[in-house]
């Protein structure tokens, strides 16, 4: 194939094999994307799917690949199995990715809260990776591009309480949902009736709090509870107090989220900033003389989670909190490119 490539600074170590499972769906398409604009060298890119999609081809560096069904046998020769078709397929095909000498990096939940599981975003917790036993967690959408821009700070003057109140985009609930927002805005606009198909409530002009079961003793549903335990993860910290709030908005693909975090000791807007200013992968945008702050139209689309709207919580007499607004492309930096940069770090 035209696209192999090989290492050119390490002559004798060969080129890795890469595998997607979930190649058709949204994060999975994504992943095919960011793997061609980010050149990883490969020997062989694998695309699997489950059986209706099978024999489908995607375009990839000038080649046409052909979509296989995912089976027993799909691993052999395998080095990296990037996962994103749910916790299920994860559960069943992981263990035998690995056992096949693969390394898998899963987008699902299935092995987010396992302890023997280490839970990524390299821009704070690189170092876990030494850890892994051969499966990799990919984290909550939101719990990425909430807390990435919170750890230059964390590591200066602890976080010690975090509040989330989040406006989650349609691609978190995959091509499908992404569909049903397209088609009934249509159909709203048309004056036609429209029944939601993908998502419980009608999603044109409207928003809803996040799909997912709520925990009858607590009152959160599991997304607000991903977020909650998952930064706790990540952080390496159990005691932050962690508490969010999770909707559905009619957005395409970009997530954002108001967040207002405590820390031990006062700090200023104007500490944040400088904290922030060359943070990695994070961009200041807060332009309050414009009033142009981060926006999902502005951050799909691209790598770096927006960060403004960066304020003093007045409600807070001892100066030691702190509210802002982010913006980070759900399928990018929320799923598939911190998936690839997770594979560029091992």
């Amino acid at each position: 194939m035209r696209w192999v490539e090989t290492w050119m600074t390490e002559p004798s170590r060969r080129a890795p094999v890469f595998a997607i499972v979930g190649a058709t769906g949204a994060v999975g398409v994504e992943l095919l994307h960011c793997l061609e604009q980010r050149s990883q060298p490969l020997a062989e890119l694998r695309l699997f799917a489950s059986a209706r999609s099978a024999g489908r081809q995607l375009p990839f560096r000038g080649e046409q690949l052909t979509v296989r069904e995912l089976g027993a046998d799909s691993f052999q020769g395998v080095d990296v199995a990037l996962f994103s078709a749910g916790s299920a397929t994860s559960k069943r095909f992981a263990p035998l990715a690995v056992q096949a000498g693969a390394t898998v990096i899963d987008n699902s939940s299935a092995f987010r809260m396992d302890p023997q599981v280490p839970l990524v975003v390299p821009e704070i917790n690189r170092a876990a990776l030494r850890t892994h036993r051969g499966i990799i967690a990919n984290p909550n959408c939101c719990a990425i591009i909430s807390i990435t821009p919170l750890w230059p700070v964390h590591q200066v003057n602890r976080i010690a309480r975090l509040q989330l109140a989040t406006y989650q985009a349609a691609s978190g609930g995959g091509a499908a949902a992404m569909q049903e927002l397209l088609e009934s805005t249509r159909a709203y606009l048309d004056g036609r009736e429209y029944r939601p198909q993908v998502l419980p409530h009608p999603y044109a002009f409207n928003l809803f709090s996040h799909n997912t079961r709520i925990d009858p003793v607590t009152g959160y549903n599991e997304e607000e509870t991903k977020v909650i335990n998952e930064t706790r993860k990540i952080f390496g910290d159990d005691t932050i107090r962690v508490s969010a709030t999770c909707v559905r908005v009619p957005v395409l693909r970009a997530h954002s989220v108001a967040i207002t975090f405590e820390c031990e000791r006062p700090i200023t807007p104007a500490e944040v900033r400088s904290l922030l200013q060359s943070a990695p992968g994070v961009e200041l945008v807060d332009d309050a003389e414009r009033n142009y702050f981060p926006m999902p139209q502005d951050a799909s689309g691209r790598d770096p989670i927006l960060v403004g709207r960066i304020r003093q919580d007045l409600s807070d007499p001892s100066g030691r909190s702190i509210c802002l607004f982010v913006a980070g492309d759900q399928l990018l930096k929320g799923a598939a490119l911190n998936a690839l940069q997770i594979a560029e770090a091992l």
